[in-house]
């Protein structure tokens, strides 16, 4: 019994010496690396639009997406790619 209020003392204890660690937003400070090339294999059927692949923030690096086909969500709708401008980061949508 007395060994496990020693242990709970302790681990008690150090919770007060650890400081709340909180991020927020993503640093953005370096640019993205340069695009990956890869093949795209042919549409597997009419309607069908091709997304390239792009890089995005993952915490504090960067990750890649690759390139996929997709159908647009609705006719005539394009595939705007996802850029950075300014240091942030916007993300791809589809746009009529």
């Amino acid at each position: 019994m007395r060994t496990k209020l020693l242990a709970l003392a302790l681990l008690a204890g150090s919770t007060v010496f650890a400081g709340p660690r909180v991020f927020v937003g993503v640093n953005l400070g370096a640019p993205p690396p340069p695009p990956a090339f890869a093949y795209a294999s042919p549409a597997p059927g009419p309607g069908f639009t091709w997304v390239g692949g792009y890089w995005y923030p993952a915490g504090p690096r960067y990750a890649w997406h690759a390139g996929y086909w997709a159908r647009p969500p609705y006719a005539h709708a394009y595939w705007v790619a996802p850029h950075y401008y300014g240091h942030r980061y916007y993300g791809g949508h589809w746009r009529r």
